[in-house]
């Protein structure tokens, strides 16, 4: 506690005093939250991780503003200089990005693990097929969501992480990934040649659950086929049209399910193995209604990153959207009868929306690490 005086007649010394001990208030205050810190544990051998890089970037304008390693504990501590933005730490263990968002003041956990080619304990989980055509073409909006369930825990890096079979005349328009630390990244997607439609990409599939969203077009005259492959096993697939379009398959797989609402149906297939799955047809015309405001669906921050694993220069977003899909699936009715997505939320429906409708504004590039 501060203790003043009554200064009398030296009343401009007494203001300064006062003056003073505010700004000593206010000084000690922002000391206290002028730094992140944390620690950092490896998840893959169950011990502190020692020696890591760790990054403080700025999510208001993605600029780097300081960096450290951790000590033998695993424990490290970044000086902050703007107190009231957000930040961004990303620690790097075997050139893979490991990220958390954090303020100044904030004590934070962050947890790595070993990284490997090929990694065991990797599925599918569900795909959702969403389409529309507007004139001459067919927008689609192709999500995925890939689980790592290794054990013990690793992260797939390097080379073809994800693989994906579209239909031969494909133009991709977009692909996002979003990681279990629910940031999502706009990454490239590259041909293989001689495999018309068939795209691999390399983002880190991450212990927990990957999204990847292809936004893509197809020359429409009112017939499209799709013949579908899964570089994993998938328990579920679903393809959602407005009411006005037609899906037809001669494959029995796929089942009609209720959704309640009469703008667009859902036909759904389930557990898919590996490999080659049931083909489908998609004709007439109708354009998906959107379900929700996309743009409150999405906020756009510039990618905290540098050095881009693709030919494409991304975009760094943050979709809470997809933060919240329940991929998970419940039966509604009885065993013999088909199971529901209980993923097809209002705010997934939402995400596709938004990479159904932002047409081809470049957003703001940056570079990836």
């Amino acid at each position: 506690m501060i203790m003043l005086r009554p200064c009398g007649k030296g009343v401009r010394s007494c203001r300064t005093a006062v003056a003073l001990a505010i700004g000593l208030c206010v000084s000690n205050v922002a000391l206290g939250g002028s730094t992140i810190s944390g620690n950092v544990r490896n998840g893959s051998r169950g011990q502190p991780a020692a020696g890591e890089d760790v990054i403080l970037i700025r999510l208001n304008d993605g600029m780097e503003e300081a960096r450290a390693k951790t000590d033998p504990q695993g424990a490290f501590s970044l000086p902050v200089q703007y107190a009231d933005k957000p930040y961004l730490v990303r620690v790097i263990h075997q050139d893979v990005g490991y990220d958390a968002r954090g303020s100044a003041g904030d004590v934070l956990s962050v947890q790595v693990f070993d990284a490997a080619q090929s990694v065991r304990g990797i599925s599918g989980s569900i795909e959702i097929v969403r389409a529309g055509n507007n004139g001459k073409q067919l927008h689609v909006s192709d999500l995925y969501e890939i689980k790592n369930e290794s054990s013990p825990p690793l992260t797939q890096s390097g080379g073809r992480t994800f693989e994906v079979y579209l239909p031969a005349r494909t133009k991709i328009d977009s692909v996002l990934a979003a990681g279990p630390d629910k940031i999502a990244v706009m990454i490239g997607a590259k041909a293989v040649p001689g495999e018309p439609g068939h795209f691999v990409v390399n983002f880190p599939l991450r212990p927990g659950a990957t999204k990847f969203a292809f936004n893509y077009d197809l020359p429409y005259q009112e017939h499209a086929t799709f013949e579908t492959r899964h570089a994993y096993s998938l328990q579920q697939l679903a393809v959602m049209i407005p009411s006005s379009m037609r899906f037809t398959s001669r494959s029995a797989a796929f089942q009609v399910l209720a959704t309640g609402n009469g703008r667009y149906q859902v036909q759904a297939a389930n557990q898919l193995a590996a490999g080659e799955g049931p083909a489908f047809e998609l004709s007439g015309e109708g354009v998906l209604p959107p379900l929700g405001d996309p743009a409150q669906t999405l906020t756009r921050e510039p990618s905290p990153m540098s050095n881009p694993p693709t030919s494409t220069a991304p975009s760094h977003v943050s979709l809470a959207a997809l933060r919240n899909l329940d991929s998970g699936l419940k039966q509604t009715q009885p065993r013999s009868q088909t199971m529901v997505i209980g993923g097809l939320t209002a705010t997934l429906i939402a995400a596709c929306a938004f990479l159904f409708w932002r047409g081809r504004k470049p957003g703001r590039l940056s570079r990836v690490h």
